[in-house]
């Protein structure tokens, strides 16, 4: 393991409280029958979604009078072990930290053996959607954010 924003695999690991499962579909694999390494970041896309909507973030989000929305400013894979077609995984997702505007995610991805197959950290930005610049998380918003 060489991701650098993980310093103990196991107590990293341990942290994580929330998860979604995904099947590798078909069409996610390439033509050497594995996952398509760009599909890593929709499971991440879909984990993050349903975490956020388990904390209590996206209804406003979604309100199409509200005046804010998350947008993700960076984000990267790492790659540990191969993972084929009709494979059933976890994503898992917690929250690393939070900022003024910002918070940095991490997803760690197990297969039904329960082994890393992926691993991912990003940021996301919410922003105001008049001005496109960062908005300030509220009280409220950051005691959403599950913190280890």
């Amino acid at each position: 393991m060489h991701a650098t924003y993980i310093q103990d695999l196991e107590k990293w690991a341990n942290d994580f409280n929330f998860s979604v499962s995904v099947q590798v579909r078909f069409g996610d694999t390439d033509m050497y029958g594995h996952l398509n390494n760009t599909y890593n970041f929709s499971y991440f896309e879909f984990a993050r979604i349903e975490y956020f909507k388990h904390i209590g973030l996206m209804n406003d989000w979604l309100n199409p009078k509200g005046m804010t929305i998350p947008v993700v400013a960076n984000l990267q894979c790492d790659y540990v072990k191969q993972v084929f077609f009709d494979e059933k995984l976890q994503i898992h997702v917690k929250t690393e930290s939070v900022g003024t505007s910002s918070v940095d995610i991490h997803y760690h991805a197990t297969n039904e053996k329960g082994n890393t197959v992926f691993t991912g950290r990003g940021t996301i930005v919410q922003i105001n959607k008049q001005t496109g610049k960062g908005f300030p998380w509220t009280e409220k918003e950051k005691s959403l954010f599950i913190l280890k």
